[in-house]
């Protein structure tokens, strides 16, 4: 029986596939790895890349975190995929070159061989907070069940790692054997002073199974702090489609993202870096009065967003916010932010905050732009360390209630006992904590995110008033 396609799958099956043949572009040589291929580092550092005026010396090569998925999809094109520009008045469409080998995170050999090469001068990551396993005292958490087992795999010398951390260890002591010198990682997750935490984590993982490579890391691999922002959200089928109708090729991997990027970097490269600056990144000597204000204002209101908005039956950013009691909780949690953040000399005023507060407004309303909150919400317990909790302490040491940060807690609480699916890397912890009632309850769920607070009898009695302050008000889905 033969089957009559529609028009729309007819024009899809005879359109060509996306590859370097369809769209003749040079393999630029590998010199960056990246670990943790999705799609914030196809719009982000890739398309960074991809801009360089010198890109055609830079090639990347990245590397999957848990599943080859988007390796093998990638590979299909030779690399190539379609950035996607969403704006309020339509969309522009970029073939970004720059990732010219795309890896199954499994293949520790081929990591090790790449790291381990001469020309490789950049390590770049992706891996999401949670997989620095840092424990609430911001330092690795050695007995976490994966470090174990990796620690364990690295001390046979047989098998191979399963983490982010326990493979690029594996890989760096490879660079060291090969006597290949110095290179710059550079660590493009959102947590504070992120090159320090990417530091102490490799660092501690190396010492705890080579003290001599843990010697040699702090000798010769520099960690660079960055500030990353670009909005991306996952990919859909109705995005796939657009690509085909706008360019006329099939393109398996497109990713969407806001036109808005920034990246803000402060480190040293030793073997040398592109020109990102080119696309617009900034070099600066403290990063860390830009990336708490990314952390705080854009970061800490995103994951606001993510539990109160959900509660309150929303499913996107775009949504929640267009919700007033969501928008009234942004706005109080802002100014308590606000109030703690200062310059890089000391003057707030240089960070033009109003302003960044005016244009996160215009990003978080874009609704062609689907960023959905169940991404969002996802590794809450340790998002909140660098996105809530230093605005509550902060708060609280200026004799003020940080009644708007503690709120944010006070959602996640309500999230991680109401939601469907809870994904976090203290998911068994958060769920033994729930079956508690009353104040014991609110104080196991707050010592997970931050034993300190929990210690604190009034910071306790605050978050459990705030507890169901957005379900009391629940919209139907």
């Amino acid at each position: 029986m033969s089957i009559e396609l529609q028009p729309e799958a007819q024009s899809a099956v005879d359109l060509p596939q996306l590859n370097r043949r369809l769209r003749p572009s040079a393999k630029a040589p590998v010199r960056i790895v990246h670990l943790g291929l999705g799609a914030f580092h196809r719009s982000h550092q890739a398309w960074f890349t991809h801009q360089a005026s010198d890109a055609a010396d830079w090639g990347i090569a990245a590397f999957t975190g848990r599943r080859p998925d988007a390796a093998l999809a990638l590979a299909e094109q030779d690399g190539l995929f379609t950035v996607v520009e969403r704006a309020d008045d339509g969309d522009s469409f970029t073939v970004v070159s720059s990732i010219v080998e795309a890896a199954d995170g499994a293949d520790v050999q081929r990591l090790a061989e790449l790291v381990a090469a001469p020309a490789t001068a950049v390590v770049t990551l992706t891996i999401t907070e949670a997989a620095y396993r840092l424990g609430a005292d911001g330092h690795l958490d050695r007995t976490a069940s994966d470090v174990v087992a990796d620690l364990a795999v690295l001390a046979s010398g047989s098998g191979n790692p399963t983490t982010p951390l326990g493979r690029l260890v594996l890989a760096l002591a490879a660079r060291r054997a090969a006597g290949a010198g110095p290179l710059a990682v550079v660590c493009c997750d959102n947590l504070s002073n992120n090159g320090t935490v990417a530091h102490n984590a490799v660092a501690g993982m190396a010492g705890a199974w080579d003290a001599g490579l843990a010697e040699w890391i702090n000798a010769n691999i520099s960690f660079v702090s960055t500030s990353v922002d670009r909005i991306t959200p996952r990919t859909t089928d109705a995005d796939i489609a657009a690509v085909q109708a706008a360019c006329g090729y099939r393109d398996n991997s497109p990713v969407v993202a806001e036109p808005f990027s920034n990246w803000v970097l402060s480190g040293d490269f030793p073997a040398g870096r592109p020109r990102w600056e080119d696309a617009g990144a900034v070099f600066v000597a403290d990063i860390e009065p830009y990336e708490n204000r990314k952390l705080r204002l854009l970061n800490g209101a995103h994951s606001l967003l993510a539990y109160a908005g959900q509660l309150r039956g929303h499913t996107t950013v775009a949504q929640a916010l267009a919700d007033p009691l969501c928008l009234q909780a942004v706005e109080k949690f802002w100014d308590e932010a606000e109030a703690n953040l200062s310059g890089p000399d000391g003057n707030a005023a240089d960070l033009q905050i109003p302003a960044y507060r005016a244009a996160l407004l215009a990003r978080f309303s874009n609704a062609r732009i689907a960023h959905h909150l169940a991404q969002i919400a996802m590794d809450g317990s340790t998002k909140l360390r660098m996105r809530a909790v230093p605005v509550l302490q902060a708060e609280r040491a200026a004799g003020r209630s940080g009644a708007a940060a503690a709120l944010m807690i006070a959602a996640w609480m309500d999230y991680s006992a109401a939601a469907a699916a809870f994904q976090d890397p203290l998911a068994d912890q958060v769920a033994a904590a729930n079956r508690l009632s009353g104040t014991e309850r609110i104080r196991a769920l707050l010592g997970l995110v931050d034993p300190a607070l929990a210690g604190d009898a009034v910071v306790v009695e605050l978050i459990a008033d705030l507890c169901g302050t957005f379900e009391e008000l629940a919209v139907s889905p």
